[in-house]
C-alpha cells in the first residue's frame, strides 16, 4: 500500500531557532522553515522534518547519520565549527580522545545537536 509513498523521518528539538542555526550554519545543511517546522534538505533529495516539542527529551540513540569519505577530516572540520564529539569508554565501545570509534563496523564519531539528540559522521567504504 505505501510502497510508492515518499516517506520521511522527523525528530523533536526543544528550541527551533537553535536547531536552525546548528543544522544550517554549523553543519552547513540547506534548511527551510514553514508552519513552525524545519525541513533539513539532505543530499540525494531526502528531507527530514524537525519539530518543536516543549517537553523534549533527547533521543538516546543515533537519529541521523552523515556518511563521509574520511571521518578524521570531518571531525577536524566540525570541531573547528564548534562541534564537540562524544567520548565513550564502555565495554565494546571505546572512542579515541577525539571521539572516533574504530572497531567493529564502520569508523564513526558521534556528536549532539543543541537539543541533545545524537548524530554521527561515519565512513562509507
Amino acid at each position: 500500500m505505501l510502497q510508492n509513498s515518499k516517506a520521511f523521518s522527523g525528530f523533536a528539538v526543544d528550541d527551533l531557532q537553535k536547531a536552525k542555526e546548528f543544522y544550517g550554519r554549523i553543519l552547513g545543511l540547506n534548511v527551510s522553515e514553514s508552519h513552525g517546522l524545519l525541513h533539513l534538505h539532505l543530499a540525494g533529495g531526502c528531507t527530514v522534518l524537525v519539530y518543536p516539542k516543549a517537553n523534549h527529551s533527547p533521543a538516546t540513540f543515533t537519529i541521523l547519520n552523515f556518511p563521509v569519505n574520511d571521518v578524521d577530516v570531518a571531525v577536524d572540520e566540525l570541531t573547528q565549527r564548534g562541534v564537540r564529539f562524544e567520548i565513550y569508554d564502555e565495554a565494546g565501545l571505546k572512542t579515541d580522545n577525539r571521539g572516533v570509534f574504530r572497531g567493529r563496523g564502520p569508523v564513526i564519531a558521534w556528536f549532539k545537536d543543541p537539543a541533545g539528540n545524537i548524530l554521527s559522521v561515519l565512513e562509507e567504504r
